[in-house]
């Protein structure tokens, strides 16, 4: 057991030290490219910090555990958006880009119809599904580029330490921050995991939560330490795009490589819980992050509160099927 507290100590410096050089890398090339950070966040940040979800499902399905991958997927997605982006907002809520904001939330909400719908349908995600969840990814990453190239921000004063940086040197911060993010991650999850195996909880439930949050760190710490740096659109991109990643890129490799089933390993009024909780949840949690910022260009603080309250809930019905 002392091992295990060590391991997850040595996890958790990795991930803050990693968060760290991530956020300065990625800002970085942000400035010297003159790109609005959200649509930064929401591609490049958001493709590093979904590193361990896409290691972990990938792992899991190719090792039989299916239920691990489908549940870690929709759980990191309810923990980005109700708990981390929920911090963010409930501290410091901030008005937001509209322009860049549409574009992922609009592909977010493509792909969650989809996943839901072969989960409601089908309740089996086979190769061709995968494949789908791929395609939907790359035809993202080249809208994204392409809107990239033509919203540019406002030229930004670069005498500053930060922007002096070499492009080589900011995208080493990036590419060494997303590996200590990874490992980090990795190293929690997997101490997390048999601590909670030790004490019985079931495997489906490990993966909506702990599995879920462990995963879903890289993007806590992305969030905080964007928070403390001032950059609260780079945080609120990289909710997004982790979000849609989940989906897209997590689930479409894991089920490319071992196509799996939706778990039935609980009910709610006797029902399979996946499809009347889980989904829903995401569903609700995402239109309660981003319509009212659509709509009105800002994030509000209840927002935020009502996000952890909806987070707390489905954790304590989690535990209690």
């Amino acid at each position: 057991m002392l091992i295990t507290i060590l391991l997850f100590a040595l996890g958790l410096v990795c991930l803050i030290k990693g968060g760290d050089w991530f956020v300065d890398g990625s800002t970085g090339v942000a400035r010297k490219f003159r790109l609005p950070e959200l649509l930064i966040g929401a591609t490049i940040v958001s493709i590093g910090t979904t590193l361990p979800e896409v290691m972990v499902s990938t792992t899991s399905a190719l090792t039989g555990h299916g239920e691990i991958a489908y549940g870690n997927a929709i759980g990191s997605i309810i923990c980005n958006t109700a708990l981390i982006a929920a911090i963010t907002i409930t501290v410091k809520p901030a008005p937001v880009n509209r322009s860049a904001l549409g574009t992922p939330v609009f592909f977010f909400f493509i792909s969650a119809f989809v996943y839901a719908g072969v989960a409601y349908f089908n309740g089996y995600f086979s190769r061709f599904v995968g494949l789908a969840l791929l395609a939907i990814f790359i035809i993202h990453m080249i809208v994204a580029v392409m809107q990239m190239k033509s919203t540019p921000v406002e030229s930004q004063d670069l005498e500053n330490d930060e922007a002096e940086k070499s492009l080589g040197k900011n995208i080493l911060l990036l590419v060494i921050g997303a590996a200590l993010i990874a490992v980090g991650a990795d190293l929690l999850v997997e101490n997390g995991t048999l601590i909670a195996q030790a004490l019985g909880v079931p495997e489906s439930v490990i993966a909506l939560t702990l599995v879920a949050l462990g995963t879903s760190l890289p993007e806590l710490v992305t969030a905080i330490t964007s928070l403390l740096k001032g950059h609260g659109a780079l945080s609120l991109g990289n909710i997004i795009g982790a979000n849609l990643f989940n989906l897209v890129l997590v689930s479409g490799v894991s089920a490319a490589l071992a196509p799996f089933s939706v778990p039935q390993s609980s009910t709610l009024f006797g029902y399979n819980s996946s499809l009347v909780l889980d989904i829903p949840v995401m569903f609700a949690v995402m239109l309660i992050m981003t319509v009212p910022a659509l709509i009105r260009g800002k994030l509000f603080r209840a927002q935020g509160v009502i996000l952890l309250l909806i987070y707390a809930v489905f954790c304590i019905i989690q535990f209690s099927l």
